[in-house]
Protein backbone atom coordinates (compact mmCIF):
# COMPACT_ATOMS: atom_id res chain seq x y z
CA UNK A 1 0.00 0.00 0.00
CA UNK A 2 1.44 3.27 -1.26
CA UNK A 3 1.12 6.53 1.31
CA UNK A 4 -1.10 7.99 -0.81
CA UNK A 5 -3.75 4.85 -0.65
CA UNK A 6 -4.51 5.57 2.89
CA UNK A 7 -7.97 6.01 1.90
CA UNK A 8 -11.07 4.00 0.53
CA UNK A 9 -12.46 4.96 -3.13
CA UNK A 10 -16.29 5.06 -1.58
CA UNK A 11 -17.91 5.22 2.11
CA UNK A 12 -21.27 4.06 1.18
CA UNK A 13 -22.92 5.90 4.18
CA UNK A 14 -21.33 9.13 2.75
CA UNK A 15 -23.66 11.60 0.77
CA UNK A 16 -21.33 12.79 -1.96
CA UNK A 17 -19.77 15.84 -1.59
CA UNK A 18 -18.40 18.30 -4.92
CA UNK A 19 -16.87 21.67 -4.81
CA UNK A 20 -20.46 23.07 -5.21
CA UNK A 21 -21.27 20.62 -2.04
CA UNK A 22 -19.17 21.18 1.37
CA UNK A 23 -18.28 18.60 2.86
CA UNK A 24 -18.95 20.59 6.14
CA UNK A 25 -21.24 23.07 6.62
CA UNK A 26 -21.93 24.73 9.79
CA UNK A 27 -24.90 27.46 10.39
CA UNK A 28 -25.23 29.65 13.34
CA UNK A 29 -24.12 27.09 16.04
CA UNK A 30 -24.48 27.90 19.90
CA UNK A 31 -23.17 26.25 23.13
CA UNK A 32 -24.40 27.13 26.55
CA UNK A 33 -22.39 26.25 29.88
CA UNK A 34 -23.87 28.09 32.52
CA UNK A 35 -25.29 31.02 30.64
CA UNK A 36 -22.24 31.81 29.15
CA UNK A 37 -21.87 31.19 25.28
CA UNK A 38 -18.60 29.30 24.70
CA UNK A 39 -19.43 29.20 20.76
CA UNK A 40 -22.13 31.91 19.90
CA UNK A 41 -23.21 31.44 16.38
CA UNK A 42 -20.96 30.30 14.66
CA UNK A 43 -20.84 29.65 10.40
CA UNK A 44 -18.34 28.37 8.17
CA UNK A 45 -18.31 25.55 5.55
CA UNK A 46 -15.21 23.18 4.21
CA UNK A 47 -15.13 22.00 0.76
CA UNK A 48 -13.64 18.65 0.28
CA UNK A 49 -9.76 18.19 0.47
CA UNK A 50 -9.39 21.09 2.21
CA UNK A 51 -7.36 22.12 5.12
CA UNK A 52 -9.69 24.63 7.59
CA UNK A 53 -8.32 25.94 10.07
CA UNK A 54 -9.72 26.97 13.73
CA UNK A 55 -7.40 29.72 15.28
CA UNK A 56 -7.49 31.72 18.67
CA UNK A 57 -6.11 31.74 21.92
CA UNK A 58 -7.23 29.27 24.96
CA UNK A 59 -10.96 29.22 25.75
CA UNK A 60 -12.22 31.03 22.44
CA UNK A 61 -14.38 28.30 21.40
CA UNK A 62 -12.51 25.82 19.05
CA UNK A 63 -12.88 22.44 21.24
CA UNK A 64 -16.59 22.96 22.08
CA UNK A 65 -17.33 23.92 18.12
CA UNK A 66 -14.84 20.49 17.68
CA UNK A 67 -16.85 18.43 19.88
CA UNK A 68 -20.23 19.74 18.21
CA UNK A 69 -18.85 18.59 15.02
CA UNK A 70 -17.79 15.24 15.66
CA UNK A 71 -21.09 14.56 17.73
CA UNK A 72 -19.34 14.16 21.50
CA UNK A 73 -21.50 17.44 22.80
CA UNK A 74 -24.91 17.97 21.98
CA UNK A 75 -25.44 21.36 19.93
CA UNK A 76 -28.43 24.03 21.48
CA UNK A 77 -28.72 25.70 18.39
CA UNK A 78 -28.11 25.63 14.92
CA UNK A 79 -27.11 22.98 11.92
CA UNK A 80 -23.90 20.95 11.34
CA UNK A 81 -23.88 18.79 8.42
CA UNK A 82 -21.21 16.66 7.52
CA UNK A 83 -21.03 14.25 3.92
CA UNK A 84 -24.37 15.23 3.56
CA UNK A 85 -25.24 13.58 7.15
CA UNK A 86 -27.06 15.78 9.72
CA UNK A 87 -25.20 15.86 12.74
CA UNK A 88 -27.56 17.22 15.46
CA UNK A 89 -29.83 14.68 14.58
CA UNK A 90 -27.23 11.41 14.30
CA UNK A 91 -24.42 12.39 15.55
CA UNK A 92 -23.12 8.22 15.77
CA UNK A 93 -23.61 8.21 12.07
CA UNK A 94 -20.87 10.85 11.48
CA UNK A 95 -17.92 8.78 13.29
CA UNK A 96 -18.64 6.14 10.31
CA UNK A 97 -17.10 9.06 7.82
CA UNK A 98 -14.86 11.27 10.02
CA UNK A 99 -11.96 10.73 12.19
CA UNK A 100 -11.15 12.76 15.47
CA UNK A 101 -8.15 13.38 17.25
CA UNK A 102 -8.10 15.03 20.59
CA UNK A 103 -5.57 16.77 22.20
CA UNK A 104 -5.85 13.96 25.36
CA UNK A 105 -4.84 11.07 22.97
CA UNK A 106 -6.30 8.97 24.66
CA UNK A 107 -4.31 5.79 23.76
CA UNK A 108 -3.92 2.41 26.03
CA UNK A 109 -0.50 2.69 27.02
CA UNK A 110 -0.72 -1.21 28.14
CA UNK A 111 -1.10 -2.19 24.09
CA UNK A 112 1.16 -2.88 21.84
CA UNK A 113 0.98 0.07 19.16
CA UNK A 114 -0.90 -2.93 16.51
CA UNK A 115 -3.14 -3.61 19.24
CA UNK A 116 -3.84 -0.14 19.85
CA UNK A 117 -5.14 0.09 16.16
CA UNK A 118 -6.76 -3.29 15.90
CA UNK A 119 -8.77 -2.97 19.12
CA UNK A 120 -9.83 0.95 17.69
CA UNK A 121 -10.75 -0.88 14.37
CA UNK A 122 -12.81 -3.43 15.80
CA UNK A 123 -14.87 -1.71 17.99
CA UNK A 124 -15.41 1.03 15.13
CA UNK A 125 -17.40 -1.70 13.53
CA UNK A 126 -14.88 -3.45 11.45
CA UNK A 127 -14.66 -7.05 11.25
CA UNK A 128 -11.66 -8.35 12.88
CA UNK A 129 -10.32 -9.78 9.66
CA UNK A 130 -10.70 -6.22 8.07
CA UNK A 131 -9.29 -4.51 11.06
CA UNK A 132 -6.07 -6.52 11.20
CA UNK A 133 -6.22 -5.67 7.20
CA UNK A 134 -6.68 -2.12 7.65
CA UNK A 135 -3.82 -2.01 10.80
CA UNK A 136 -1.21 -2.67 8.36
CA UNK A 137 -2.19 -0.61 6.05
CA UNK A 138 -1.70 2.11 8.60
CA UNK A 139 1.32 1.11 9.86
CA UNK A 140 2.84 1.31 6.67
CA UNK A 141 1.29 4.30 5.58
CA UNK A 142 2.81 6.14 8.62
CA UNK A 143 5.73 4.85 8.87
CA UNK A 144 5.13 2.80 12.22
CA UNK A 145 5.62 -0.58 11.09
CA UNK A 146 8.73 -1.20 12.69
CA UNK A 147 7.22 -0.21 16.13
CA UNK A 148 4.23 -2.11 15.67
CA UNK A 149 5.13 -4.37 18.62
CA UNK A 150 6.58 -1.30 20.62
CA UNK A 151 4.42 0.04 23.80
CA UNK A 152 2.71 3.01 23.85
CA UNK A 153 4.55 3.81 26.94
CA UNK A 154 7.75 3.31 25.14
CA UNK A 155 7.19 5.82 22.71
CA UNK A 156 7.85 9.71 22.79
CA UNK A 157 5.59 12.43 22.49
CA UNK A 158 5.63 13.15 19.46
CA UNK A 159 5.72 9.53 17.95
CA UNK A 160 2.11 9.28 20.20
CA UNK A 161 0.70 12.73 18.65
CA UNK A 162 1.51 9.97 14.90
CA UNK A 163 -0.25 7.23 16.21
CA UNK A 164 -3.12 8.94 17.04
CA UNK A 165 -3.65 10.13 14.00
CA UNK A 166 -3.10 6.55 12.47
CA UNK A 167 -5.80 5.35 15.00
CA UNK A 168 -8.06 7.64 13.46
CA UNK A 169 -7.30 6.43 9.27
CA UNK A 170 -8.50 3.11 10.81
CA UNK A 171 -12.26 3.69 8.85
CA UNK A 172 -10.81 5.08 5.93
CA UNK A 173 -12.54 8.66 6.85
CA UNK A 174 -13.55 11.35 4.63
CA UNK A 175 -12.89 13.96 7.42
CA UNK A 176 -10.50 14.45 10.34
CA UNK A 177 -10.85 16.65 13.24
CA UNK A 178 -8.02 17.41 14.91
CA UNK A 179 -7.87 19.14 18.17
CA UNK A 180 -4.63 21.43 18.60
CA UNK A 181 -2.34 18.65 16.61
CA UNK A 182 1.08 19.64 17.53
CA UNK A 183 0.52 21.17 21.23
CA UNK A 184 3.44 19.97 23.65
CA UNK A 185 5.80 18.69 20.51
CA UNK A 186 8.81 19.66 20.22
CA UNK A 187 10.37 21.60 16.83
CA UNK A 188 11.02 17.89 15.47
CA UNK A 189 8.17 16.20 16.17
CA UNK A 190 5.80 18.99 15.04
CA UNK A 191 7.49 19.25 12.08
CA UNK A 192 6.67 15.10 11.33
CA UNK A 193 2.96 15.59 12.25
CA UNK A 194 3.43 18.64 9.65
CA UNK A 195 4.44 16.36 7.22
CA UNK A 196 1.98 13.58 7.71
CA UNK A 197 -0.98 16.11 7.44
CA UNK A 198 0.16 16.79 4.56
CA UNK A 199 0.34 13.34 3.25
CA UNK A 200 -3.62 13.02 4.33
CA UNK A 201 -3.70 16.32 1.64
CA UNK A 202 -2.33 14.93 -1.23
CA UNK A 203 -4.57 11.66 -0.30
CA UNK A 204 -8.13 14.06 -0.55
CA UNK A 205 -8.61 13.85 3.06
CA UNK A 206 -10.37 16.57 4.37
CA UNK A 207 -9.06 18.30 7.45
CA UNK A 208 -10.72 20.28 10.44
CA UNK A 209 -7.81 21.34 12.69
CA UNK A 210 -7.66 23.99 15.47
CA UNK A 211 -4.64 25.45 17.04
CA UNK A 212 -2.88 28.27 18.74
CA UNK A 213 0.36 28.34 16.80
CA UNK A 214 0.53 31.05 13.89
CA UNK A 215 3.06 29.59 12.02
CA UNK A 216 1.15 26.22 12.25
CA UNK A 217 -2.23 27.59 10.71
CA UNK A 218 -0.05 29.29 8.04
CA UNK A 219 1.69 26.57 6.68
CA UNK A 220 -1.06 23.73 7.09
CA UNK A 221 -4.48 25.52 5.90
CA UNK A 222 -5.78 26.63 2.84
CA UNK A 223 -8.42 28.77 4.65
CA UNK A 224 -9.14 29.53 8.26
CA UNK A 225 -11.19 31.52 10.54
CA UNK A 226 -10.05 33.86 13.77
CA UNK A 227 -12.22 32.96 16.98
CA UNK A 228 -12.51 35.09 20.13
CA UNK A 229 -14.89 34.44 22.59
CA UNK A 230 -16.80 31.92 20.97
CA UNK A 231 -17.49 34.18 17.80
CA UNK A 232 -15.93 34.01 14.20
CA UNK A 233 -14.09 37.63 13.61
CA UNK A 234 -12.80 36.90 10.26
CA UNK A 235 -12.30 34.23 7.81
CA UNK A 236 -9.88 33.35 4.48
CA UNK A 237 -6.77 32.31 3.38
CA UNK A 238 -3.96 32.87 5.38
CA UNK A 239 -2.61 35.71 2.65
CA UNK A 240 -5.75 37.23 2.92
CA UNK A 241 -5.93 37.68 5.95
CA UNK A 242 -2.28 38.97 6.46
CA UNK A 243 -3.60 41.64 3.51
CA UNK A 244 -6.28 42.61 4.82
CA UNK A 245 -5.43 43.27 8.90
CA UNK A 246 -1.24 42.99 9.09
CA UNK A 247 0.97 45.67 9.15
CA UNK A 248 3.05 45.38 5.96
CA UNK A 249 6.25 45.43 8.11
CA UNK A 250 7.00 45.16 11.97
CA UNK A 251 9.97 46.73 13.56
CA UNK A 252 11.36 44.20 16.60
CA UNK A 253 13.81 45.69 18.85
CA UNK A 254 15.81 43.70 21.35
CA UNK A 255 16.06 45.61 24.32
CA UNK A 256 18.56 45.82 27.19
CA UNK A 257 17.34 46.51 30.56
CA UNK A 258 18.93 49.65 31.00
CA UNK A 259 17.75 50.90 27.66
CA UNK A 260 14.11 50.28 27.66
CA UNK A 261 12.87 53.60 29.73
CA UNK A 262 14.48 55.77 26.91
CA UNK A 263 12.83 53.48 24.25
CA UNK A 264 9.42 53.48 25.78
CA UNK A 265 9.81 57.30 26.20
CA UNK A 266 10.45 58.01 22.24
CA UNK A 267 8.07 55.70 21.24
CA UNK A 268 5.28 57.03 23.52
CA UNK A 269 6.51 60.68 22.58
CA UNK A 270 5.85 60.27 19.07
CA UNK A 271 2.82 58.29 19.49
CA UNK A 272 3.85 55.08 17.74
CA UNK A 273 2.92 51.72 18.67
CA UNK A 274 4.37 48.99 20.05
CA UNK A 275 4.06 46.32 22.52
CA UNK A 276 6.29 44.34 24.78
CA UNK A 277 7.05 40.86 25.10
CA UNK A 278 9.63 40.46 27.28
CA UNK A 279 13.20 42.00 25.94
CA UNK A 280 11.50 42.41 22.62
CA UNK A 281 9.84 45.32 21.60
CA UNK A 282 7.14 45.10 18.54
CA UNK A 283 6.60 48.36 16.55
CA UNK A 284 4.26 49.35 13.70
CA UNK A 285 4.07 52.25 11.66
CA UNK A 286 1.54 54.25 11.17
CA UNK A 287 -1.21 52.65 7.88
CA UNK A 288 1.67 49.62 8.71
CA UNK A 289 4.38 51.22 7.14
CA UNK A 290 8.00 51.30 8.36
CA UNK A 291 8.20 53.52 11.47
CA UNK A 292 10.74 56.06 11.98
CA UNK A 293 13.68 54.79 14.57
CA UNK A 294 15.97 56.92 13.41
CA UNK A 295 16.27 58.13 17.21
CA UNK A 296 17.24 55.24 18.10
CA UNK A 297 20.21 54.55 15.99
CA UNK A 298 22.83 55.41 18.69
CA UNK A 299 20.89 54.17 21.99
CA UNK A 300 23.35 51.22 23.69
CA UNK A 301 21.82 48.01 24.36
CA UNK A 302 19.21 48.50 21.15
CA UNK A 303 18.87 46.08 17.86
CA UNK A 304 16.56 46.56 15.44
CA UNK A 305 15.61 43.78 12.97
CA UNK A 306 12.43 43.87 10.88
CA UNK A 307 9.86 40.92 9.54
CA UNK A 308 6.85 41.15 7.52
CA UNK A 309 3.63 40.88 9.19
CA UNK A 310 1.98 37.63 10.20
CA UNK A 311 -1.45 35.88 11.71
CA UNK A 312 -0.31 37.15 14.95
CA UNK A 313 -0.34 40.73 14.27
CA UNK A 314 -3.54 40.24 12.00
CA UNK A 315 -5.17 38.15 15.90
CA UNK A 316 -3.63 41.58 17.49
CA UNK A 317 -5.07 43.72 14.94
CA UNK A 318 -9.04 42.76 14.96
CA UNK A 319 -9.29 41.77 18.73
CA UNK A 320 -6.51 44.16 20.43
CA UNK A 321 -4.96 41.43 22.04
CA UNK A 322 -2.06 38.73 21.73
CA UNK A 323 -2.92 35.47 20.15
CA UNK A 324 -1.43 33.41 23.29
CA UNK A 325 -3.07 35.65 26.01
Amino acid sequence: MGRGDVTEESNPNAAAASPRNPIIQVEGIRKLYGGIAAVDGITFSVQPGETYGLLGPNGAGKTTTMRMLSGLAPVDSGTISVAGIDVVKDSRAVREVMGVVTQHDGLDGGLTVFQNLILYGFLAGLSRKHAKNRTHEVLEFFGLRDRSKSNVYELSGGMKRRLAIARSMMISPRVIVMDEPSTGLDPQSRNRVWEELAVLKEAGVTVLLSTHYMEEATVLCDRLSILDNGKILDEGTPDQMIERHAPKEVAQLRVLPASLRIVREYLTQREITFREVGALVSVTGLNGDRPDLSGLNDVDGVRTSYRAGNLEDVFLAITGRELRD
